[in-house]
């Protein structure tokens, strides 16, 4: 039997040099010391780390592949309007798995301040829960009652800044220079007006500007998103040994996932816009090898809305190519799905996926049509030209269409943070009332009501499909609608997100569950359907990609999965309009007669051409 020291000792060999070299090249001749400082913290939470944690450790070493499967189901909310609590979150556990959930991301969690917080990001101690949602204790034991139930917790680590009510910033403006170097902190504008020449604004509408003005402080400081909301200066090692212990704090405490908030912002550079810098990746490394090292069960998330050019050295490219984050979310999916469905034209949507660098093999995809943030509208002028589009024209137009400004728009999504310099125009709305399905019920128009239901199934299908770890938001399996009561709240008034953001419906998911046959029951019932269906299909293993086959129908989509137990080609009618496809495209792959794997009908594909009904998704396998 090998022991525990034996363990950490051959974990230290394996990525040691991970951790050591990112160290260096990030921090030069202080990174050496850093390491020697890191392994005595390692060593320290490898003791502390329980048994049940670490049998996790070794089950998921012996499958490194656990959030690749198809299996994997994702599942994003916020715990209070999902549940109440912590507590109350084991109590819904029998919804999540009805939905064959595996992933579990609880939104911010740990401590805020009080008051404005930007949704839970302006976090106050990392070491503690928002008392709101219970102690830590309870997420302790929430973690030990999912980790029963095969559901991995997620958790939002939030890198960029801290809350300015932090003991780290409350430490900085009483003065202490250690704390003081925790931050960027100038004693006039110089440097901030230097800085504000390359830098963009996040927030325009109600935070304008990069730098604030702090009294106490004596100073301007950083504030990439909000003036309470303090960036860290992570060219201070110190930074990234604080975060070091809390990753493992963290996982000690039972979290399985760390989504790394804002990572895209964590080195600054004057001259540039101060994301995506390499020092990003180099750090990033470094933190993963030393989760490999005390806790290899865990996984780590870069939250990266990035340009596609950008996006894929989150998950590692050169010499950091597998050794970054395991996962990264696939913002531009997002964004082709609802501007094919606006559109009803997928050329843009060929491009853009054509364009992308394959990712390592042994990372994965977070694939989502909706989340808790605004829809931006990531559509690179390049992609656009290569669709025969104009990138400006195209962007205002999804801003419009999906804002309901549009003539003919299905969709009602409200515009959020206007720039009237670049014109941006990003937008927030649930998937429901983006889909249609809000206007559909305002109008009593049956029609209109199947359209709207069959996107929403169009929308969930394509994720589930795509692979990587599909993303389901909260309340959008029973197509819950824009909550406009937002605007009652003194704290999210002004934050037109919150639009999106509602309460779970329970009544609603139990008269769902009741009678399919109703609108939330008829896409609560297509999703679950369509889940299972994905969970036996090896093509949807996340080590395989999605590539694009040229549809001869600008209307639809083709995807194929190229897998060693078979091809799986994915056909999408991004339009309301019946299709005859033309078979050639899929008979070169599969033949002449090939399985619907969803509806498990069989089809010919011998005929010239295949009728595909509006709005709907095939799996197609050969028979």
């Amino acid at each position: 039997m090998v022991d525990e020291d034996t363990t950490f000792q051959l974990r230290m060999d394996r990525y040691g040099p991970d951790l050591l070299n990112g160290l260096t090249a990030a921090y030069g001749d202080a990174g050496p010391q850093l390491f020697e400082r890191l392994t005595a913290i390692m060593r320290g939470a490898f003791a502390a780390r329980g048994t049940d944690l670490k049998v996790l450790d070794e089950a998921r070493l012996l499958s490194p592949d656990w959030v690749q499967r198809p299996g994997t189901i994702g599942y994003v909310c916020y715990a209070d309007r999902f549940a109440g609590s912590l507590a109350g979150v084991a109590d819904r556990i029998d919804h999540l798995k009805s939905l064959g959930v595996s992933y579990l991301h609880l939104m911010p969690l740990l401590r805020p301040r009080e008051g404005e917080n930007d949704g839970g990001y302006a976090v106050a101690d990392y070491r503690s829960v928002d008392p709101r949602l219970g102690t830590m204790d309870d997420l302790t034991a929430l973690a030990t009652t999912l980790r029963r139930h095969d559901i991995a917790l997620v958790v939002d680590l939030v890198l960029n800044h801290v809350a300015r009510e932090h003991e780290w910033a409350v430490r900085a403006r009483a003065g202490e220079q250690k704390y003081r170097d925790y931050f960027h902190i100038f004693g006039d504008r110089t440097m901030p007006d230097a800085y504000e020449q390359s830098l963009p604004e996040i927030f325009p509408d109600f935070a304008p500007g990069n730098f604030t003005w702090d009294e106490e402080a004596q100073g301007w400081v950083w504030t990439t998103f909000n003036s309470f909301q303090w960036d860290l200066n992570w060219a201070n090692p110190d930074v990234f040994a604080e975060f070091a212990d809390l990753l493992l704090f963290l996982a000690n405490n039972g979290v399985e996932v760390f989504r790394l908030d804002a990572i895209a912002f964590t080195w600054k550079v004057l001259g540039t816009d101060c994301q995506n810098e390499p020092q990003v990746h180099e750090l990033t490394q470094a933190l993963r090898a030393v989760l490999r090292i005390v806790a290899p069960a865990c996984a780590l998330k870069a939250e990266a809305i990035v340009g596609p050019q950008d996006l894929i050295a989150y998950l590692g490219q050169g010499k950091h190519f597998g050794k970054v984050s395991d996962l990264a979310y696939h913002n531009s999916l997002m964004v082709q799905l609802w501007g094919a469905l606006a559109s009803r034209h997928t050329r843009l949507f060929e491009v853009a996926l054509s364009n992308f660098p394959a990712k390592p093999a042994n990372t994965t995809w977070g694939s989502y049509a909706r989340c808790h943030d605004d829809i931006g509208w990531a559509v690179s002028d390049s992609d656009a030209r290569g669709a025969y589009l104009e990138g400006h024209t195209h962007r205002a137009f999804l801003s419009e269409f999906y804002a309901g400004l549009y003539p003919g728009s299905f969709a009602r999504g409200l515009v959020f943070q206007h720039n009237p310099v670049t014109n941006d125009r990003r937008i927030s709305g649930s998937m429901a009332s983006l889909a249609g399905l809000e206007a559909a019920l305002h109008a009593g128009d049956q029609g209109q009501l199947s359209d709207a239901i069959a996107r929403i199934n169009l929308l969930h299908t394509a994720i589930l499909g795509f692979g990587g770890v599909p993303l389901l938001y909260m309340g959008d399996e029973i197509g819950q609608l824009n909550d406009y009561s937002y605007v009652d709240d003194p704290e999210h008034a002004s934050d037109n997100r919150w639009v999106h953001r509602p309460r779970m419906d329970w009544d609603a998911v139990a008269a769902a569950d009741a009678d399919p046959g109703t609108p939330s029951g008829r896409i609560l019932a297509g999703l679950r359907h369509t889940i299972g269906v994905r969970k036996r299909l090896p093509q949807l293993h996340a080590s395989i990609e999605s590539r694009v086959l040229p549809s001869p129908d600008s209307r639809v989509l083709v995807l194929t999965r190229d897998h060693p137990e078979g091809t799986l080609i994915e056909v999408y009618n991004f339009s309301e309009d019946m299709v005859e496809l033309p078979t050639y495209v899929l008979r070169s792959r599969l033949g002449d007669a090939a399985v619907e794997q969803i509806s498990g009908y069989d089809y010919s594909l011998s005929p010239e051409t295949l009728r595909i009904r509006p709005y709907q998704p095939l799996w197609l396998t050969a028979d």
